[in-house]
């Protein structure tokens, strides 16, 4: 087939650049949101999308191809929040807004950030106890 523009491939490209003015990274993490007592609250979000189309050229060889074009575009975004980040005195905490994890592998991804403070909070102290070891 050769390589030529037809109405077909620009209504794919025109839905292409939509879904790409939706689907940004944004979308995904969004903007920051600080409240009056110091908190610092970031919504992240699930993105789903879906793209399809189909054209055909009917008809003979004697009329042109723009003529003989049936086709239609289609895209689908879903964008569904499930968490924010919440920051407070440097301490950060995922607050779900989904279901709670039902599966193993997602109650370990929801743990990470509070066994990261911990660990953390953990090394800080003994490096702290370390020092004072030292000074005496």
């Amino acid at each position: 087939m050769e390589n030529r523009k037809t109405p077909l491939s620009e209504m794919v490209q025109e839905a292409m650049g939509k879904v790409r003015e939706m689907v940004d990274a944004n979308t995904i993490v969004g903007q920051p949101i600080s409240t009056a007592d110091g908190v610092t609250l970031i919504p992240i979000s699930k993105v789903s999308f879906g793209f399809g189309g189909g054209g055909v050229e009917y008809g003979g060889k004697a009329t042109p191809a723009e003529k003989n074009l049936g086709g239609g575009v289609s895209a689908g975004v879903k964008i569904t929040p499930t968490a924010f980040l919440v920051v407070k005195d440097g301490t950060v905490r995922v607050l779900p807004v989904a279901v709670p994890a039902t599966s193993t592998v997602d109650r370990v991804v929801e743990m990470v950030p509070d066994l990261v403070d911990k660990v953390s909070a953990f090394l800080r102290k003994e490096k702290e106890e370390k020092a004072e070891e030292e000074t005496f």
